[in-house]
């Protein structure tokens, strides 16, 4: 058992003995654990010391005029604006029709095959339609249904409930239940997060409903907050999500006004430097980065550590997780255990990119600077794009390695990782169900 005092004291006796105490020094018996001062990981590289923690990461995220970035996304909902308003000089990104027509196999049941359409009854008979939807991730506490909570599924399956079949609204009325439909989503997205090209579906037996009286019916729901994009009629075989082949998401990240200068002049400074190292032997150390991390000896003496980062060191980062089959199991979040290992974690980045931009104005003056951060794969974990654009900027700000983001892979804990970044600024742009053409991107691989 240990014994502490203002001298460096240490002294073993028995557990039943009472506490020693010696003239001019006061010596207490130390009853519990000692206290371990746990930090978000235990990073080992040259920049460890600059790089922010849990909280600092999350003070620094969080600080931003984000309120500007909902308002963009509140106008491209509603179509006053577009993405081409963000990126003048790249290529105007197409809306292709063919990415949202799924490729539906034919049914194989031979028994099926000998009906005719028009005799088919039952489950073979029902109507299933293709909605996509825009909304407004601030005005809503995300998809997922929950009671006493204003939900986009729960907005939309109560404007759809007209629409279901005599059978089912019986069921519900002797159940006491609300008449809704019941729709499935390409994917969930969490409080705060914008949708521009949600795919959701839903089914019925009736066979007086238009797409136009589906379209008019979500619309009406929630003026300038939750919009129909389109609607149409698939084939009973056809699921949001299952049939889904990519994903595309934008994160916008708003700078302060005191940063955007700032910002500049390092951006220019940082890429001269990262381009040294790159036409190098490539080794890491201090001496070639005294520019981009603090000194192991300055940081514990002042504490200081970065308050800005590289917008092309972001992109950088990004550019390594491309083409690559992945276990992001550490930027996930609030996953099931079971969930942890194997198939379920791996993902495939088709596009990973970041660039700057400016958010349009309504007049002459420039708007507010911003860094977009465009991620396409075939699927995503809870959280797994803020939890990557927080861990990236961190990255960056800290003056890691290049291939920062693929050594926290192998991590055992997801501590090793950022918090996620404010749903603010995130937005799902679009789901597509056919090969993903690499050249029809927000943020161009030029």
């Amino acid at each position: 058992m240990m014994l502490w005092c203002t001298e460096t004291v240490q002294v073993q006796t028995h557990k039943h003995l009472n506490p020693i105490r010696r003239v001019g020094v006061v010596v207490e018996m130390e009853t519990h654990s000692t206290n371990k001062d746990y930090v978000h990981y235990n990073h080992s590289d040259p920049c460890r010391f600059s790089r922010w923690t849990a909280r600092e990461s999350y003070q620094f995220m969080y600080g931003r005029p984000w309120q500007q970035v909902l308002d963009f996304y509140s106008n491209l909902v509603n179509g006053t604006t577009s993405f081409s308003s963000l990126f003048p000089l790249h290529k105007k990104y197409q809306v292709d029709d063919d990415d949202y027509d799924a490729e539906i196999p034919e049914i194989s049941d031979d028994k099926v095959k000998l009906k005719k359409s028009e005799e088919r009854s039952g489950r073979w008979a029902r109507a299933t339609f293709k909605v996509v939807l825009g909304y407004h991730g601030a005005s809503f506490d995300g998809w997922q249904k929950q009671p006493g909570l204003n939900t986009v599924q729960g907005l939309v399956e109560r404007s759809l409930g007209r629409f279901v079949d005599e059978k089912k609204a019986q069921l519900l009325k002797d159940k006491c239940l609300p008449l809704e439909a019941c729709t499935v989503v390409a994917g969930r997205t969490d409080k705060g997060v914008t949708a521009l090209q949600q795919v959701c579906s839903f089914y019925t037996w009736r066979k007086d409903i238009t797409c136009q009286d589906i379209e008019e019916a979500i619309n009406n729901a929630a003026l300038g907050k939750l919009k129909a994009k389109s609607v149409s009629e698939v084939s009973r075989v056809f699921h949001p999500n299952f049939s889904a082949k990519w994903r595309r998401y934008l994160y916008i990240f708003p700078f302060n006004d005191e940063e955007d200068e700032e910002q500049s002049n390092k951006n220019g400074e940082n890429l001269e430097t990262y381009e040294k190292i790159e036409s190098g032997c490539g080794e890491w150390n201090d001496e070639s980065f005294g520019n981009l991390i603090i000194d192991d000896s300055e940081e514990l003496e002042s504490g200081k550590k970065p308050s800005s980062f590289s917008v092309s060191r972001v992109d950088q980062l990004l550019r390594l997780l491309e083409g690559k089959l992945l276990s992001y199991k550490m930027f996930a979040r609030d996953t099931k255990a079971s969930r942890n290992e194997g198939p379920p974690t791996e993902c495939f980045i088709y596009h990973a990119r970041a660039a700057e931009a400016r958010l349009p104005t309504s007049d002459c003056t420039e708007g507010r600077k911003i860094m977009c951060v465009e991620l396409v794969a075939n699927r995503f974990l809870r959280k797994m794009v803020r939890v990557l654009v927080a861990t990236s900027i961190r990255e960056a700000a800290a003056g890691a390695e290049e291939d920062a983001l693929l050594k926290l892979m192998d991590a055992t804990c997801r501590r090793a990782t950022a918090p996620p970044a404010p749903p603010d600024g995130l937005c799902l742009v679009d789901v597509g169900y056919s090969e993903f053409k690499p050249n029809n991107c927000l943020i161009s691989k030029e």
